[in-house]
């Protein structure tokens, strides 16, 4: 049985909720400074018939010993292998911000390794490649560094309120600040022969719709766009509405097709 849930020294994902009769998963890539467990209320409401893998970045919760990865090519060669048992069945990549980033270069790697494709590819909350931010974030003062996790800040918590959280996090959020804004995205790479969703909120400063809609340049299916009430971490408001939309980009089984 594949469980995360023991996780190991070493292993990439997490899976809260096993269910190993699922015919379907959905694996998720977390934003930057994010880790698996904030997605763990995913895996209580998800569909009984849809697994949640949520990828564990290095350095954090159950691979804290490990060293940070700030380089996008090496771990997505690290998430490729890791995750290729779990592309046994129907599945979906989802990448919320940085994580969607990531979730296009793991999309693409699969694709030239010829693994089996995921039904789809869902970033939220990210430009497309054409559009990469170049910032230097990652290089400013920790100051700066704070100022910016309090501004992004997904977890609803009063990060002022603890400071030792602050001091965990700020490491996580400049190496993966680091990865982000020293990523060169191939623009001249062959584009991703699979559909190809972007999640946005109607309010994210980060993101505007033109951005959201370069992600067509790589993509050789039409593309679609779904908008949502809410700023760059507008997905915690609207867990039971983007679940429902995700499970729904899985095609029927035939078996459930009636005849006419």
């Amino acid at each position: 049985m594949l469980n995360a849930q023991q996780t190991h020294h070493g292993a990439c994902y997490r899976i809260f909720k096993a269910r190993p009769n699922a015919s379907k998963r959905l694996i998720i890539l977390p934003h930057a400074g994010g880790s698996a467990s904030y997605f763990r209320q995913w895996a209580n409401m998800a569909d009984p018939d849809l697994e949640i893998v949520v990828v564990q970045y290095p350095g954090r919760e159950n691979r804290m010993a490990e060293p940070l990865v700030s380089d996008m090519n090496r771990l997505v060669s690290t998430l490729a292998t890791g995750l290729k048992p779990l592309l046994n069945k129907p599945y979906i990549l989802f990448g919320h911000s940085m994580g969607g980033g990531i979730a296009y270069e793991l999309a693409m790697r699969i694709q030239a390794y010829r693994y089996r494709a995921p039904t789809q590819l869902v970033v939220s909350a990210v430009e497309g490649p054409s559009c990469h931010h170049a910032t230097n974030v990652h290089k400013a003062s920790d100051e700066v560094m704070l100022d910016e996790l309090k501004r992004l800040n997904g977890t609803g918590v009063d990060l002022n309120a603890f400071p030792e959280l602050l001091d965990m996090m700020l490491p996580l959020l400049r190496n993966d600040y680091k990865l982000i804004e020293t990523y060169q995205p191939n623009l001249n790479a062959p584009k991703l022969q699979h559909p190809l969703t972007v999640m946005l909120g109607s309010t994210d400063t980060e993101l505007t719709y033109e951005e959201a809609e370069a992600w067509q340049q790589v993509c050789t299916q039409p593309i679609s766009i779904e908008t949502y009430e809410g700023g760059h971490f507008y997905l915690a408001d609207h867990i039971t509405a983007i679940l429902s939309h995700l499970n729904a980009l899985f095609p029927v089984p035939k078996a459930w097709v009636c005849a006419p």
